[in-house]
């Protein structure tokens, strides 16, 4: 569990005597509180937390936003209540291997050893839930989530300048959030852009199959591997899908808060929208790469078959070539094989070489002709 008390550009992390256990129960004068939680330690304390939700909020999560947040097979998706908004974001982390996977972190692929790149099947797509109140911003993360405890280090790094400031936008630049709702946007931002770290991983996998696939000596034995390695990126697409519907759908609620007219409140909005949009953008890229991987996979099989009809027709033109060429001197050997008593040049002494000469003179004619004609050249690979 950490807890966070977050007052312009100052944070301060919870300290309690037992901050296992123990949840604030006031909220700081101005500010917001941010309460980030292992699944398995709100399942635990569920009851506890509601409590302080309660009575920091005056409302306490819908019986159905908790099992959301309980669900680690959860597909992402946005839900709202007029007290707080609920985002479910699944996230795309490279999970180590030294990382025991438990029931929760599902991978890209199915349990169980299966051929593909191997960081594929690295990729955990664990959802993090969000709750956005007013004050107070509660997050349900994997129990090996590194992204919450980056971004907590961020804050505590953020808050070295101690100069004081009323403005808004220097709080914000310096990477301190202004709100719980900018607050999750930020995290669900790095989240996003931890896939976009494993794209050169990615690609140089794939591109490594590719080449392979091309190249005109090799003979490509790993369809299995392809295929699921294909599977595994329609996956992708079809999860960063649900991302942006999520994201969408938050975002329109936006258009939909009571903001008052005093101009800090107008321009933390503002900057809510324009950082939700960067984090829409962001997903868009990690779709678009993710589409570009399939077709250039998908491209570079065709260009292999391709590639593979092509020698194909080269062997069959030349078997053809050879076999035109001989067809004429087997025509001749099998006149002169006929049991006749009587035929031209049957008992001539130079029948045979003349004949022999013929059958030779026919030959080289015919694979001049079709040597000009590059029936017999090789394609170039």
């Amino acid at each position: 569990m950490r807890v966070f008390s977050i007052t312009g550009n100052q944070v301060q992390a919870w300290d309690s005597d037992n901050p296992d256990t123990s949840l604030p129960q006031d909220l700081p004068e101005q500010g917001f509180v941010w309460l980030a939680f292992s699944r398995e330690h709100f399942e635990r304390h569920v009851v506890a937390i509601q409590s302080c939700l309660q009575q920091l909020t005056g409302q306490s999560l819908v019986d159905l936003h908790v099992s959301d947040l309980l669900n680690g097979q959860l597909p992402s998706r946005y839900d709202f209540t007029s007290h707080y908004d609920l985002l479910v974001f699944r996230r795309l982390a490279q999970q180590s291997a030294a990382t025991p996977r438990n029931n929760e972190a599902k991978a890209v692929h199915a349990p169980g050893k299966r051929p593909g790149p191997p960081i594929l099947q690295r990729i955990d797509t664990s959802p993090v839930g969000f709750a956005v109140f007013e004050r107070v911003l509660l997050s349900v993360h994997p129990d090996d989530c590194a992204v919450r405890e980056a971004y907590a280090s961020r804050l505590l790094n953020a808050t070295g300048d101690k100069t004081p400031s009323n403005d808004p936008r220097s709080a914000g630049a310096r990477g301190i959030p202004l709100s719980p709702a900018d607050t999750m946007l930020r995290i669900v931002s790095q989240m996003v852009d931890a896939y976009l770290d494993l794209r050169r991983e990615l690609s140089r996998q794939l591109d490594h199959w590719q080449a392979e696939l091309l190249h005109p000596a090799a003979r490509f034995r790993r369809w299995d591997a392809l295929l699921q390695a294909r599977l595994a990126l329609h996956q992708l697409e079809d999860l960063c899908d649900d991302q942006r519907t999520a994201m969408l759908n938050w975002h329109e609620t936006l258009d939909d808060w009571v903001v008052s007219t005093d101009a800090a409140a107008l321009r933390e909005h503002e900057l809510l929208k324009v950082r939700c949009r960067d984090v829409l953008e962001h997903i868009d890229r990690v779709v678009n790469h993710v589409r570009r991987l399939e077709h250039n996979t998908e491209t570079a099989v065709q260009m292999h078959f391709n590639a593979q009809g092509n020698r194909t027709n080269d062997i069959m033109r030349t078997l053809t070539a050879l076999t035109a060429i001989f067809l004429p001197l087997n025509l001749i050997a099998g006149i002169f094989g006929m049991n006749f008593e009587f035929m031209p040049w049957l008992h001539t002494a130079s029948a045979f070489w003349w004949t022999l000469g013929s059958m030779g003179a026919i030959a080289l004619v015919m694979g001049l002709v079709f040597w000009r004609k590059r029936y017999l050249a090789r394609t170039g690979n």
